[in-house]
């Protein structure tokens, strides 16, 4: 039986989440599975990716195969990098304690990156704010500027109309 790391879909329509699960090959994509080992929710940014890492290397060292989207999510989530290292403590290559330095320096330099990307995100929403706000106050200015303007000018011509200018008509030649 060829055992299969996939997404199977659920969610509403247009706004699809996803389970991770091990399922036999053969099987339907949203059907039948063997164990769900995780979620994705791609609407978000960056994606939400909660997956049970134990399970999930436990599976790929037992040789399931994972489909492409879940080879990427397994690789951003470091746990084909484990396998890996896995594999060459059970070779003999490297130590248990060599692998888990490894390991630990790798996780910690891609939560660096994902943090950075989240701060980038939060900074650029902000700076989109800042100019929203200061793009509205400039029109309000210039919708302030326009209404004093014209009642400055209704209230001349009120002064005007209330003040005629004198008419010469008795020193008027006929």
């Amino acid at each position: 039986m060829a055992v299969k790391i996939r997404l199977a879909r659920r969610g509403k329509k247009k706004y699809a989440m996803y389970d991770v699960v091990v399922a036999d090959s053969r099987a339907p994509r949203d059907g039948k599975f063997i164990e769900k080992i995780g979620t994705y929710n791609p609407n978000t940014n960056p994606a939400t990716i909660k997956l049970d890492e134990e399970k999930a290397l436990k599976w790929v060292m037992n040789g399931a195969i994972p489909t492409d989207t879940v080879r990427a999510m397994l690789s951003y989530r470091g746990i084909l990098m484990k396998k890996h290292l896995q594999v060459g403590v059970l070779k003999g290559a490297i130590t248990q304690e060599q692998a888990d330095a490894k390991f630990a320096a790798w996780l910690e330099q891609k939560n660096a990156k994902i943090q950075g990307k989240v701060d980038r995100l939060a900074k650029e929403k902000a700076e989109a704010q800042k100019a929203r706000l200061e793009a509205e106050a400039k029109i309000k200015e210039e919708r302030a500027k326009a209404i004093a303007e014209k009642q400055k000018a209704q209230e001349t011509s009120e002064n005007n109309n209330e003040n005629p200018a004198p008419e010469a008509t008795e020193n008027a030649p006929n």
